[in-house]
């Protein structure tokens, strides 16, 4: 049984790439086939390849089966934009459908699939669609990255209610310490413990090297 989870956060630049990787580490200890997809971008930085997203590279080299880059990262604008936005200016429409291909032809390779969103639940993918809409017409299980910070309780409780609503399942929640811990980081997910429904997955504490995991010190369970 191949099992397929869809990260979203409860905002951007809270982590979820980050937390993406270490999922598909623990995975593939676990002996999985793993593979990362981040079915639409925006933002590319200049490397050797030409331009290409840095979350897409980091899912990509975290993947335990060799996947190239287009099958990793279908649709993708160089800009740093709302993806729906970009897709208007440069008349290129992103369809449900072709994100759906992606996923197909990463399951013949893969029994683990990570697939992460871009920005929140509600980003859109178009004027008529977004993110959501495709999670559900594939039933994928959600897993919520709560970037630790003020603000992020309202966002989190929204975000859980808002998956719910849609009657799908969340796995679970990960408390990301985006920033250096304050007295009140853990009064948040305290806080959050209360009021979510879906079980904590684990917490990240804040590293100021993000290139040096150590997956022992991060205790994380692989959602079910």
């Amino acid at each position: 049984m191949i099992k397929k989870f869809f990260i979203t956060g409860t905002d951007t630049n809270i982590g979820k790439t980050f937390v993406s990787q270490i999922l598909l580490k623990k995975a593939t200890q676990n002996g999985y086939n793993t593979a990362g997809y981040k079915p639409v971008s925006s933002g590319c930085k200049k490397t050797s390849f030409g331009f290409l997203n840095n979350d897409a590279l980091i899912l990509k080299k975290n993947s335990s089966v060799i996947l190239n880059y287009k099958e990793v990262n279908p649709i993708f604008f160089f800009e740093n934009a709302p993806p729906h936005i970009l897709s208007q200016i440069y008349n290129e429409n992103i369809k449900i459908k072709h994100l759906s291909i992606g996923l197909k032809k990463i399951m013949k390779k893969s029994n683990w699939i990570l697939i992460e969103g871009a920005g929140g639940w509600y980003t859109p993918l178009s004027y008529t669609n977004t993110f959501s809409d495709w999670v559900k017409k594939e039933k994928l299980i959600v897993i919520i990255v709560v970037g630790i910070k003020l603000g992020c309780i309202n966002h989190a409780i929204l975000t859980e209610k808002a998956i719910l609503s849609e009657k799908l399942k969340c796995a679970g929640w990960i408390a990301n310490n985006i920033m250096p811990e304050d007295k009140y980081n853990l009064y948040y997910i305290q806080t959050l413990l209360k009021y979510i429904k879906s079980p904590l997955l684990g917490v990240v504490p804040y590293l100021r090297n993000k290139d040096r995991i150590n997956l022992k010190k991060i205790k994380i369970k692989l959602p079910k």
